[in-house]
């Protein structure tokens, strides 16, 4: 929750009883509950608006889908795996050495 342990919490609702007193904190409480479902429903309705204007093909979109740190490590993310599909050798037709076998040897190769 924000970087903030349960210590740091503890401090913060320590000062908040000191300065607003335990009569106005119950009112303040309320309020930040009120402003946070604000936020949610508003954080929402731009969501669902966004799919609305883009169309069918973007309906599972989410606005967490948009900040560009996430675009960057999910396109990373696909050049390292495909990096790693081509570092695969495709050698067909081989297979791995039973027990006793010496690999084959090219004398023209040494």
């Amino acid at each position: 929750m924000f970087g903030i342990g349960l210590p740091e919490l503890a401090v913060i609702m320590l000062v908040a009883v000191l300065v607003f007193g335990p009569d106005k904190l119950p009112d303040f409480a309320r309020q930040a509950g009120q402003l946070m479902r604000k936020a949610k429903q508003f954080a929402d309705s731009a969501r669902d608006e966004l799919r609305e204007e883009l169309g069918p093909e973007y309906a599972d979109l989410e606005l967490r889908d948009l900040d560009p740190r996430t675009i960057v490590r999910k396109h990373i993310i696909e050049a390292m795996n495909d990096a790693e599909e081509d570092a695969k050798p495709k050698r067909r037709g081989l297979r791995p050495l039973r027990p006793g076998e010496l690999p084959p040897y090219d004398l023209d190769a040494t």
